[in-house]
């Protein structure tokens, strides 16, 4: 509808900004039931990981990389590792455009969203301490639009809806006394980290000269030396700069400066004299947006600090977790040569993120998905990196969902917040569909406990009962013993890799009736898997279809009259996946597994029947 130059627009929830945390709010709200309204202002989805910027997806696991202290599988799980997975098989170029692809289908396939690309919010209209309406224009169509929603997610990274709704909102970095944190500075200051900008190298296989323009900055080995750059391939995450500038008034000269600095690197690599194994290497890709770190972080109804995050506190109202280092830059950023680059302390554990540092403290609509959620500068190091904020906004889309399913109007998320029951029912959704909170399992897994698991085969650390020991990965190092059992848990069950026609099945006393089964695969979560820009990167996971996995499979149901195949899968390549169904009186399911993506034996976490 249009009123004049103006087009009114109306949804349960609007996500502001289509970043990682953005759209994995967006995407689970409208699968709850929600309808989502996604306004993004720039024409690509992913924020610093799409294919204008190219930033590499970290989080809870550390990429793979060596050190880490104790977590095992430890990627994210949910809509992360669906989309995840989904990259590793469809894009084995690695292409960072196919990754703004995926993100952009996902969005256009949930009939509950809508996507509004190129639009910038501009302005909110409050009722008091509640936003009634967003602003947002999209220049390139010169429309002007005004969005109503009962809620409101702030997923822009700099904040725009949440400074225009008048939030509460920190800059730069606490002094120690603050908060006690270790890792504070002895006074608070307004620095922070800077941006960087990123370019792409190729191996021409012949001398390629290059010229550096007259603004480039010059730099030498002395200037360089804390700072690794004999790796041609990807740009350098230490091209940083902005961090004693103000991080949204001076973007742009931000921009332009690390310009300048990246030329000055490049003429150094090509031309210095240091660097003769560049002779064939030419700039293929250099990025014109800058990933920008740091700027506003929200005042919740909870902050987040060091000590929790190192202390791995338990949250009542968890609805994520990290496991990302402490990652503190010098504000100098490339302009500190004597500093190194960065200072990032291994976290012990995985940590929680809770509900109450998403939800505004003085907007009673208003929730914050990403590096914009309540968090001291020292916690925010670690919870900013982007396959973190993904998990938080997956759990923020739960929790709006739910929420909206009570009121016809305006919510008030602080009362929402307060009722234990739809917190919990927003955890246990999480799970349900395939996140993960530590130490939260299913309350209610369905019909499949009440059967009795039988298999083709088993190996000791992974017996068929696991399937229903409520656990669907390893972490920590910690093998839980289920009760009855005296084998180490993997949580999984492995078949023998000489069993030729590997199955589970699980046979009732009394026959069920099935509405629903979900499934829940290996897929290889202690490697890491991202999208890398880097083949030094690429040879730390394996970049496809994950081996572990279970390709090509049948389900079959006996209802009193044999085994009979009520479902063929080929090609899966998820980790979970449920398939509506509408069984009754079942006496046994049968999953019969006919292929892997390469491991010699069949692995399956969990099996879940839902009530029909």
């Amino acid at each position: 509808m249009t009123k004049g130059d103006l087009k009114t627009l109306n949804a349960d929830v609007l996500v502001a900004g289509g970043g990682l945390a953005g759209v994995c709010a967006a995407l689970s709200a409208a699968r709850n039931g929600a309808t989502v309204i996604l306004c993004h202002n720039r024409h690509v989805l992913g924020g610093n990981a799409s294919s204008e910027i190219r930033m590499h997806i970290v989080g809870a696991d550390v990429s793979g990389m060596r050190g880490r202290p104790l977590a095992t599988e430890a990627r994210e799980g949910g809509l992360m590792e669906e989309i995840r997975l989904e990259s590793a098989a469809r894009n084995p170029q690695c292409s960072p455009s196919m990754l703004d692809l995926i993100l952009y289908e996902k969005c256009r396939a949930e009939s509950n969203l809508t996507l509004l690309l190129n639009a910038t919010v501009t302005g909110a209209r409050m009722d008091g301490d509640r936003i009634v309406a967003a602003r947002a224009i999209r220049p390139g169509t010169e429309d002007e639009f005004e969005i109503s929603a009962k809620l409101f997610v702030d997923a822009t990274g700099d904040g725009r809806l949440g400074v225009e709704a008048g939030a509460l909102f920190r800059l730069g970095r606490e002094g120690r006394d603050e908060y006690g944190e270790p890792h504070a500075q002895p006074q608070a200051d307004l620095l922070h980290l800077g941006n960087t900008l990123l370019f792409m190298g190729r191996d021409m296989g012949r001398p390629m000269p290059f010229a550096a323009p007259p603004w480039a900055r010059q730099f030498d080995e002395q200037a360089l030396r804390l700072r690794p750059h004999d790796d041609f391939e990807y740009g350098y995450w230490w091209i940083e700069y902005g961090g004693l500038l103000d991080p949204i008034k001076d973007d742009e000269a931000i921009r332009d400066e690390l310009m300048a600095v990246l030329m000055g690197v490049w003429d150094h690599i090509k031309n210095s004299g240091n660097h003769p194994e560049s002779a064939n290497w030419a700039l293929d890709w250099i990025g014109f947006l800058a990933g920008k770190r740091e700027s506003r972080r929200f005042i919740g109804l909870h902050v987040l600090k060091e000590q929790e995050l190192q202390e791995a506190v338990r949250f009542g109202d968890a609805i994520a977790y990290g496991g990302w280092s402490f990652d503190t830059h010098p504000p100098g950023g490339v302009y500190a040569p004597d500093e190194e680059p960065c200072h990032q302390p291994y976290m012990p554990h995985l940590y929680e993120i809770p509900l109450s540092a998403c939800i505004s403290r003085n907007v009673r609509n208003l929730m914050f998905a990403g590096r914009n959620i309540s968090a001291s500068h020292i916690a925010f190091s670690s919870t900013r990196v982007m396959a973190t904020s993904a998990a938080i906004g997956e759990g923020v889309g739960v929790f709006v969902a739910l929420v909206t399913r009570r009121v016809r109007g305006m919510a008030d998320l602080h009362e929402a917040h307060a009722d234990a029951r739809l917190v919990e029912a927003t955890r246990q959704q999480i799970v349900r569909q395939g996140g993960f909170i530590p130490g939260v399992r299913l309350a209610d897994p369905g019909v499949a406990v009440s059967a009795t698991v039988r298999v083709s085969s088993e190996q000791p650390d992974g017996v068929g009962a696991l399937v229903l020991d409520g656990e669907t990965r390893a972490v920590h190092g910690e093998w839980g013993v289920r009760p009855g059992l005296t084998v180490a848990s993997t949580h999984r069950w492995m078949s023998r890799p000489d069993d030729k026609d590997p199955w589970l099945e699980l046979a009732w006393g009394k026959p069920v009736d099935i509405g629903a089964v979900t499934l829940v695969f290996d897929s290889g979560m202690h490697r890491g898997l991202f999208p890398a820009n880097t083949s030094q990167a690429r040879r730390r996971m394996v970049w496809g279809p994950q081996p572990e996995t279970i390709r090509d499979f049948d389900l079959l149901a006996d209802d009193g009259d044999g085994l009979k195949t009520i479902l063929e899968v080929r090609g899966n390549v998820q980790r979970q996946r449920e398939f509506p169904l509408s069984l009754r009186g079942v006496r046994r399911l049968r999953l019969r597994v006919l292929a892997t993506h390469g491991l010699d034996h069949a692995r399956l976490f969990e099996i879940r029947c839902k009530p029909l």
